[in-house]
C-alpha cells in the first residue's frame, strides 16, 4: 500500500531543498501510521552542508518529545541532494540506521521516497494526497 503524502507536504519539501540550495536541507517527517501529514524543518548541523547532512539534535529530541505528548509521531526524516539523485547516496547507506524510518529525498524537483531496514533502503511507493 502507498505512502499518503499531504500535497502541502509535497510543496514544502520541494521549497526546502530550493530554499537551501546550495547546502542540503533536512527535517523530519511527522504523521500517523503511513501517512505524512507535515514536516518540522532542522538546521543542518554538519561542517560540510553541501554534502552531508545532520539534523540538529535538538529538533529530533523536540519532535520525539512531542510525540510521546499525544502530537504526530515521528515517521522519518527528509533531505535534500542538491546537485545529485533522488536515492540515497552511498553515505545514507552507510549511516542510516535499520529502524524501518521512511526516508524522503529531494533532487532536480523530484521527491523519492524509502525505507530503512536490514538490507538497507527499499523504494516505497507514494500517493499525494490532498491537504
Amino acid at each position: 500500500m502507498p505512502i499518503q503524502v499531504s500535497s502541502d507536504v509535497v510543496a514544502s519539501l520541494l521549497a526546502e531543498a530550493e530554499r537551501a540550495h546550495p547546502l542540503e536541507c533536512c527535517g523530519i517527517l511527522l504523521g500517523e501510521g503511513d501517512a505524512i501529514a507535515a514536516i518540522l524543518p532542522a538546521d543542518n548541523v554538519h561542517p560540510q552542508s553541501e554534502l552531508h547532512f545532520e539534523i540538529d539534535p535538538q529538533a529530533l529530541i523536540d519532535a520525539h518529545r512531542g510525540a510521546r505528548s499525544g502530537g504526530p509521531q515521528v515517521l522519518g526524516y527528509y533531505h535534500s541532494h542538491p546537485n545529485g539523485l533522488p536515492r540515497p547516496s552511498a553515505t545514507d547507506q552507510s549511516l542510516a540506521a535499520s529502524d524501518g524510518a521512511i526516508w524522503a529525498i529531494i533532487a532536480a524537483g523530484r521527491i523519492t521516497l524509502w525505507r530503512s531496514g536490514d538490507a538497507g533502503f527499499a523504494a516505497l511507493p507514494y500517493e499525494v494526497a490532498p491537504r
